[in-house]
């Protein structure tokens, strides 16, 4: 489950149109009674990524589970375990030895191991282990380690200003104004990064305050026939035999605050750090994790469901398919220009995989028929009681007509959206709307273009070149100028098709295009530095052809940007509405109701245990099945071997293969398994931003690592259900590589379990 990437993140961050419930049409599962975690019980059913601070309302199902800790010492930030739960900005990792080490996933380390790795020393292929701290390789520019170290509600300070009379665009603007404030009083406090999140749709807002750590080095990755085994193939697949663990390490000046790399820098010292157990958990133990799980839509309506499988989906699985084409035919016997592009290129295969995955699982459920019936129970709820009635008998309807409205323009807005997918163009674009922002006072810029985010705004510039090959970029933006260019013309951006002039036709496109990338100076990574921060004639006067693009369309894509924000003030108006009258529904029966996820802190819960998959995927007895039932909760080295055809993705070092073919298991050996544990399969809730967070058992200990759900678990985005299950490393997994196949001697002994 590779949801790194944050740009392409960005970039496909959806029309905000996912959704979803349980199976039982309640969206909180673990209400109920809490089921008994043994190998003989049923299915464990423990829906919910909750915030530290709900913990104690759902103790009682935590202990009888296995949770040893105290759930309210959970709800601390400060305090162990989630002290020591980190976020990298797209995924999650923790701190595991008191030196600022952070363990996380190969794949999310994936773009600093690339952005490190050339042709002559490709240590994507080979693996990397720096064997003292003055060898650790500096991340990619921009690669951060937050420490949440409080989040308060703000709920009344971001809202005081708000009225039934504003509009859109106004009730936009009074939250954004609202949390700026916050923001810049909270990032007073020198080193850390200050962000105001929103819950319920709006309902509730909370500033977190983290550390951000910026000088951030890779330690340990294992080679990517370890950490990818079974690549896009088994990708959110079961049976699952990938080692997807990477360690960096985290350093700060010598006085302990965040700094920019330098030699001078030393190792951060974590108040907390997860201690490594030597054996992962047994089938039926209870498991947690803390993690940033990224997005999920659970509370969204039945039309935006509809939607979603009906349209979205299949149009972007498509888009992202075309896309990762384009990439590997332009790529082709360019060694160096693949590797720049490997990172993208696993995202996109990855987001298209899941989007399939949604199709299939949507379409095995009942869910549409389920939102449409809590719909009306809603509204037979509201109906039963005069004051309900006065207060929400037009939500639904409300909001329903305004996602009608959004709908209506979903495929031009989508094309739209892509028009410019030029890392050359968005660069200019860019540059040239700091020198624009630059001229307001800074409390008024426009988020991304404050001075607070002067520093990530260089190192994008600065990461682009070792993500960028000219023939590959243009190769993009021709695949998604073609389908800008085939909009009727009353749909089209006038200032665009008037820079394009004549270039309609496929030879005249690119004789326009080749002229563009020869002629920029953008491709250069002090060129574009050199621009940050300049005034706004400098582009205005430029002669480069991306810059002068970049000028030209200004006007009509910030008139885009500003309906866009007429449309999504409207829905702050109007979530936050139908949240409200969906708790106080289920407060009625009883229910908590968690968020959705939103990149915040969570805990989620559950226990070791297989699943039964949809009838007639079992192919007979193989590692992680046993043909019969379904598939049992853990793979073994054995799977391994049985896959290895010694071409990638199923290719695996020498050494290791030999190892496992002399059962050299070490003190790493299951007897129940009669091997190494590999990967192990859990009940947890989790969704992209989870890949990296620790999983631990009920005293905290960390016993293995997050990295995907199966296949048949995609849609718990927004349908959680009792056969949702998350794939682990196991932690005898990880300390077996490290041990017997790259000699991480050093290594295990600083995480307390070396020989």
């Amino acid at each position: 489950m590779n949801n790194t990437f944050k740009g392409l993140a960005a970039i496909i961050a959806q029309v905000a149109v996912l959704a979803g419930c349980s199976d039982s049409g309640d969206p909180m599962e673990t209400a109920k009674a809490p089921v008994a975690a043994t190998a003989d019980a049923g299915p464990v059913v423990t829906e919910g990524m909750w915030q530290p601070h709900q913990l104690p309302e759902i103790a009682d199902s935590l202990k009888s589970l296995g949770l040893e800790l105290d759930p309210a010492s959970m709800t601390r930030l400060t305090d162990f375990p989630l002290n020591a739960i980190v976020s990298l900005g797209g995924c999650s990792a923790s701190f595991v030895s008191p030196e600022g080490l952070v363990i996380t996933n190969h794949h999310c380390a994936y773009g600093s191991i690339s952005y490190n790795s050339t042709e002559d020393n490709n240590i994507l292929a080979n693996g990397f282990i720096a064997q003292s701290q003055s060898e650790e390789l500096p991340a990619r520019p921009g690669s951060r380690v937050y420490v949440t170290v409080a989040m308060d509600e703000v709920s009344d300070q971001v809202k005081a200003g708000l009225t039934e009379e504003m509009t859109g665009t106004e009730r936009y603007k009074a939250i954004e104004d609202a949390e700026k404030a916050l923001v810049a009083e909270c990032e007073q406090d020198e080193g850390h990064r200050c962000e105001v999140y929103s819950f319920y749709g709006g309902l509730n807002y909370y500033l977190i305050k983290q550390l951000a750590i910026r000088d951030v080095r890779i330690v340990y990755t294992p080679p990517e026939s370890i950490g990818k085994f079974g690549g896009d193939i088994d990708n959110w697949m079961w049976p699952r035999h990938t080692g997807d663990f990477a360690f960096y390490r985290a350093y700060v000046d010598k006085a302990g605050n965040p700094a920019d790399y330098s030699e001078d820098n030393v190792p951060f010292k974590p108040k907390h750090h997860l201690t490594m157990a030597k054996r992962g958990p047994k089938q039926g133990e209870f498991v947690m994790l803390a993690g940033y799980p990224g997005t999920t839509n659970r509370y969204r309506l039945a039309t935006e469901v509809e939607n979603t499988f009906a349209w979205y989906y299949p149009t972007m699985q498509t888009l992202l398919a075309e896309w990762s084409g384009t990439i590997a035919d332009a790529t082709v016997d360019n060694t160096d220009a693949e590797l720049k592009y490997a990172s993208l290129a696993a995202n996109l295969n990855n987001y298209s995989k899941n989007f399939g995955g949604m199709l299939a699982g949507y379409g095995r459920t009942d869910l549409l028929e389920r939102k449409r019936q809590l719909e009306k129970d809603l509204q037979a709820w509201i109906g039963s009681d005069p004051g309900r009635d006065a207060k929400y008998a037009s939500t639904l309807a409300d909001l329903q007509a305004l996602i009608a409205e959004k709908q209506s323009t979903q495929e031009l807005d989508l094309v739209l959206r892509y028009m410019d997918r030029s890392a050359m163009l968005s660069a200019a674009r860019r540059l040239y709307r700091l020198s624009v922002e630059n001229e307001k006072p800074d409390a008024e810029r426009e988020p991304g273009y404050q001075e607070r985010d002067l520093t990530r705004f260089t190192q994008s510039m600065q990461s682009i070149e070792r993500n960028f090959e000219p023939g590959v970029d243009k190769a993009i933006w021709t695949y998604f100028l073609k389908r800008y260019l085939a909009l009727p013309e009353d749909q089209r951006i006038a200032s665009f098709d008037q820079f394009l002039g004549d270039a309609d036709g496929d030879e005249a496109l690119d004789q326009k295009l080749s002229a563009m990338y020869a002629a920029t100076s953008l491709s250069d990574t002090d060129s574009r530095l050199a621009l940050i921060g300049e005034k706004r004639p400098v582009f205005e006067n430029s002669d480069d052809p991306f810059i002068l693009l970049a000028v030209a369309i200004s006007d009509d894509m910030k008139a885009i940007e500003d309906k866009n924000k007429e449309m999504d003030g409207q829905f702050l108006a109007l979530r936050p509405k139908y949240m409200e009258l969906l708790i106080a529904y289920y407060g009625e029966l009883g229910k908590p109701v968690y968020p959705d996820a939103n990149s915040s802190l969570r805990v989620t819960y559950g226990a070791v245990q297989g699943y039964t998959p949809p009838a007639g995927t079992i192919n007979g007895p193989a590692d992680g099945n046993d043909g019969a039932d379904g598939y049992v909760a853990f793979t073994t080295l054995r799977g391994i071997e049985a896959k290895y055809t010694g071409e990638d993705p199923f290719d695996s070092p020498a050494k290791q293969l030999q190892l496992i073919e002399d059962e050299d298991f070490g003190a790493y050996r299951d007897d129940s398994l009669d091997s190494v544990p590999v990967n192990f399969l859990s009940t947890l809730d989790i969704t992209g931003g989870n890949s990296g967070s620790a999983t631990m058992n009920g005293k905290g200990e960390f016993v293995g690592i997050v990295f995907d759900t199966t296949y048949e678990s995609i849609n718990s985005d927004w349908d959680f259900s009792a056969n949702t299950r998350s794939i682990h490393v196991d932690v005898a997994y990880m300390l077996w590589i490290m041990e017997k196949i790259d000699g991480a001697d050093s290594l295990l002994q600083e995480l307390g379990v070396g020989s």
